[in-house]
């Protein structure tokens, strides 16, 4: 029986597509630059207008306010069985407001380029026709609830109180983030962004050198340090990306900056870096070094509940005729939230193309029916069971 369905499933995919394109080209004509307040609000209202023309209207529907971030909308559609799903997806893109009139929407046979249409729009229109497909075949389908944030480029800092509240009770959570070439993405590093400060002593480089302690020669002294708490073997990297400081040429610098990005993917590593940048320190007494920012996202890494719906997907995937891989990437998105609660959560379900963040950004069309069906089977597969 649920063979059959699954075939039916892709069958109404591959028939569903012009208008799933359709779809993703309304929502990436949407500019939601994560940046913006005034074009997220706008952003989400159209992309509420959209999906109730798609499911209806809600039966349970909140609009959480994010405050000088994009605001959160939370809907649930009742299924005709047990369980609950979330779909959880981010309408915020990195592209700034105007980008569309230098970069618009092409379509080139397989290829739709537009920003934002990889990470993630085309995760938002594939997980809305999965619920729809369920629904016009009348297949059994749990609960389905989705939760669009609009922060999640810039670290979720509105949005991850309602990603966990809204995960807790749901049976799995799925993120259709980019896929990577088709593979699910189980593990994902954790992120923390960090601000190293220096503060020296100004002089006059030319008449009284030795007055001064230089903020720059300090933090150049403390890099190495830095970027020497990487840990290759053990899946840590630190990266130092912007560095700054000084006034002139010819002052002994009074202070200076560097931003530090690092990503772990054992959570022990964290307390090792926390404590080695405390221990940041110049030779020079005179200087003083001062640490500020935090971990944004725990590392995600498989988790009992999520390894048995992984497995429930490649079942699924088995019957569309293809053999499911999954990966590691070093990229956080919003499941590490949902993974480090232990909670089941499988990401990188979304579009199959390539080039996020990069005008090289594109979906390839021919890979959104299989998607879709697998989303839509597995639902249907996890009601039954």
């Amino acid at each position: 029986m649920s063979e059959t369905v699954t075939a039916d499933l892709a069958s109404a995919a591959e028939r569903s597509l012009p208008e799933m394109v359709g779809d993703l080209r309304r929502l990436v004509d949407l500019e939601t630059f994560s940046h913006d307040k005034t074009a997220l609000d706008t952003g989400l209202d159209r992309i509420e207008d959209w999906l109730v023309e798609r499911l209806g209207r809600p039966e349970r529907r909140t609009r959480h306010d994010g405050g000088t971030f994009g605001d959160v909308l939370e809907v649930e559609y009742p299924g005709t069985g047990p369980g609950t799903v979330l779909f959880l997806s981010h309408y915020d893109t990195v592209w700034p407001r105007g980008t569309l009139a230098e970069w618009p929407v092409e379509i080139d046979g397989d290829r739709f380029s537009g920003p934002g249409c990889f990470d993630m729009k085309g995760g938002i229109v594939q997980s809305v026709w999965a619920t729809r497909l369920l629904r016009e075949l009348s297949v059994p389908r749990p609960t389905v609830r989705m939760l669009l944030t609009g922060d999640e480029e810039i670290g979720s800092p509105a949005s991850r109180g309602h990603i966990e509240r809204a995960s807790a009770d749901a049976d799995v959570t799925l993120v259709l983030e980019p896929s990577r070439e088709g593979m699910v993405k189980t593990r994902r590093k954790g992120m923390g962004l960090f601000d190293v400060t220096v503060r020296g002593v100004e002089s006059h480089a030319g008449l009284d050198p030795a007055a001064g302690a230089s903020a720059v020669h300090a933090l150049a002294e403390l890099v190495p340090r830095i970027t020497g708490l990487a840990a290759p073997e053990r899946g840590t990297t630190v990266n130092v990306g912007v560095i700054s400081g000084g006034t002139g040429r010819n002052v002994v610098a009074g202070h200076a900056r560097c931003e530090v990005d690092v990503r772990v993917q054992e959570p022990d590593e964290m307390a090792r870096i926390d404590a080695g940048l405390k221990d940041l320190a110049p030779s020079d007494a005179r200087a003083e070094a001062t640490v500020t920012g935090e971990w944004n996202r725990p590392p995600m890494n498989p988790n009992d509940a999520s390894a048995q719906a992984f497995a429930l997907l490649c079942e699924v995937a088995a019957e569309l005729g293809t053999v499911l891989e999954e990966v590691g990437v070093g990229g956080a998105s919003d499941a590490n939230f949902v993974s480090a609660l232990g909670r089941p959560v499988l990401d990188g379900l979304g579009a199959v193309g390539a080039g996020p963040h990069s005008r090289d950004e594109h979906v390839l069309l021919s890979g959104t029916p299989h998607q879709v069906a697998m989303v839509a089977s597995f639902m249907e597969r996890l009601t039954s069971r």
